[in-house]
């Protein structure tokens, strides 16, 4: 006789209770670590997961509850939390808890976000929350919009992917421009696409300067997509991005088309805006103006799992006219087919490359709905005065350089004094990863090796902060 099959996450009752047992699981998972990272390094970490997992597939399950304290205890225990304030490396946020409690909902009612009749109010919601986060990007565009992505990698691609489609399927391949400061996925989007290599300008002081840009443009032909960046990876940094728009709107060459020299035309320079990092600014009265001039771009990447405290992944992609989404169309009959389309059921397949894709936009909206545009701007506000603050510190530290103010929550400093070289900044770092005591991410400007703290977590404290100082000192003299 077959064993009753385990209970569906539907199950309000079933789903408490294992609840239960997770949340504890966590909770001493994190207890046992006890700091940022787990201490030992690699190897430690890795022996511990081989002997809490054992067998990753035996043939007899050893029940649910068992599984779920060994392995979210294990999961928690080796973490490296960004909830902890002294885990500060990456662009990688500590998610608010009612968020995370959205994304339960999500996962456990599993809508697949590519027909209706999967996703009903999951659909409508997500119409709502991209048309108004589209209107928070482009407020003065008549018809924007916004798709739903993993991430700025995700949002990139499809920016390229428009811009090339903007052309038709017999016009020119469009080249990209970026700095040397953008994210690497547009070198991914480029070759994953079929377009030439991005035109990379160089940035010596870590953003684009458009005369450089406007110099790379006129030894171009045919339609160009720049790029800009608001939150740069490694230090934080945001383009003149009215500057560049203007280049974008002013932009005219004549070329030569099919080797006719008789036959004119013209280039435009279309602008993208990788928010990525930046973007959740437009929840803040106070930092909004360093976003001047992001409504001028064509097509605008954010991630809301950055500055926007989300579980990843929460990336958009807003374009500013949704006209340009039309080449997104597809047709699948079992899932868009065209007189259930013209009966009024929404399609929902040319929102996105993905066909089966979580409801994403649920833990987003209740974020929205609670917190507000002034809630989010202030946690955005505390931590650009705790990068700020972290500056300060650093600027006191006889035993430590700052690199600059930040722009936005990025901070990047070093030690200083006879013998320090980047390979003593290296080894700081690993020495405090290795003990489980700090996590601090690593950059290069200038020439050298700087330590990088980004600070996403709105409960960070100036003590931690003061830790933070104290713990890269320590570590610099061993």
């Amino acid at each position: 006789m077959r064993a009753e099959p385990p209970p569906l996450a539907a199950d309000p009752t079933a789903l408490s209770r294992l609840l239960g047992t997770t949340l504890d699981a966590l909770r001493d998972g994190a207890r046992t670590r006890g700091g940022p990272l787990p201490a030992g390094g690699p190897e430690a970490v890795a022996r511990r997961v081989r002997e809490a997992l054992g067998e990753p597939l035996p043939e007899t399950g050893h029940g649910a509850d068992e599984a779920l304290r060994t392995l979210v205890r294990v999961l928690a225990e080796g973490a490296a939390d960004p909830a902890h304030p002294l885990c500060a490396a990456h662009l990688h946020t500590p998610p608010l808890a009612l968020a995370a409690a959205a994304d339960l909902a999500a996962s456990a009612l599993n809508p697949s976000m590519d027909s209706w009749d999967q996703a009903p109010a999951a659909s409508a919601i997500e119409d709502r929350v991209t048309a108004a986060l589209a209107a928070e990007v482009f407020p003065d565009a008549p018809r924007p919009d916004a798709l739903v992505t993993t991430g700025g990698t995700e949002s990139n691609q499809l920016a390229l992917l428009l811009a090339r489609e903007r052309q038709g399927r017999q016009g020119r391949a469009v080249r990209t421009v970026v700095g040397a400061n953008a994210h690497h996925s547009f070198q991914r989007a480029a070759w994953l696409l079929g377009l030439p290599e991005p035109v990379v300008v160089p940035t010596p002081r870590g953003t684009l300067d458009p005369a450089a840009v406007r110099e790379a443009l006129a030894a171009l032909t045919g339609p160009v997509l720049v790029v800009a960046t608001a939150g740069t990876t490694d230090e934080g940094l945001i383009d003149p991005i009215p500057a560049l728009a203007d280049l974008c709107a002013d932009y005219r060459a004549d070329y030569r088309a099919d080797n006719r020299a008789d036959l004119p035309g013209h280039r435009h320079a279309d602008l993208h805006v990788d928010a990525a990092y930046g973007g959740p600014l437009l929840f803040s009265r106070t930092h909004r103006p360093l976003l001047d001039g992001l409504a001028r771009a064509r097509t605008v990447t954010v991630d809301l799992h950055k500055l926007g405290w989300q579980p990843a992944a929460a990336g958009l992609l807003a374009v500013r006219d949704a006209a340009d989404l039309a080449v997104m169309g597809h047709t699948a009959a079992y899932l868009n087919a065209d007189d259930d389309t013209e009966a009024g059921l929404p399609d929902l397949l040319g929102r996105s490359l993905r066909t089966t894709r979580r409801p994403d936009v649920l833990k987003t909206a209740v974020t929205l709905r609670a917190l507000g545009r002034a809630g989010l701007g202030e946690l955005v506000d505390a931590c650009m005065d705790r990068a700020q603050e972290l500056a300060d510190l650093v600027e006191k530290a006889p035993g430590l350089d700052l690199r600059a103010r930040p722009t936005l929550t990025t901070v990047l400093f070093r030690p200083n004094g006879p013998g320090v070289t980047d390979g003593t900044v290296a080894a700081v770092r690993r020495t405090l990863l290795a003990e489980g005591r700090a996590v601090l991410g690593r950059a290069e400007a200038d020439g050298r090796l700087w330590l990088k703290a980004t600070l996403l977590n709105p409960h960070a404290t100036s003590g931690d902060l003061a830790q933070l100082i104290t713990l890269v000192e320590g570590s610099t003299h061993r």
